[in-house]
């Protein structure tokens, strides 16, 4: 699966920001067939999990940002998105997006976001 991502940039803290991530290579039944999710790397530390959606929507998030950023995924389109909302320097990251079906990964190029005091 070849992953596109997008919709990041610089905001304030506080603000939101919409990512999302789409498969414009994929067949919509491969696409479907795989659980999606978000991963951002902060300068200098691990990749940690954001979000993630099965393919029966079924949703877990990092502790980090629950109650405040909301994955979804559009089957159709091909598309996962991260609504993320009461922005704090914190999120500041490269964010990617994600697929997974067994033990085969792919991802995207990353996003940058970039939240300001």
């Amino acid at each position: 699966v070849q992953l596109q991502a997008s919709g990041g940039g610089l905001v304030q803290a506080g603000g939101s920001l919409r990512l999302s991530c789409n498969a414009p290579r994929t067949i919509t039944s491969e696409f479907n067939s795989h659980d999606m999710g978000w991963y951002r790397q902060a300068p200098g530390k691990q990749r940690e999990l954001v979000a993630t959606i099965t393919a029966s929507g079924s949703t877990v998030y990092g502790d980090s940002v629950k109650g405040r950023f909301t994955i979804s995924r559009n089957g159709s389109r091909k598309t996962v998105s991260l609504q993320m909302s009461g922005l704090t320097p914190s999120d500041t990251a490269v964010y990617y997006c994600n697929a997974k079906r067994g033990e085969t990964m792919s991802w995207g190029q990353g996003t940058l976001v970039t939240v300001s005091s």
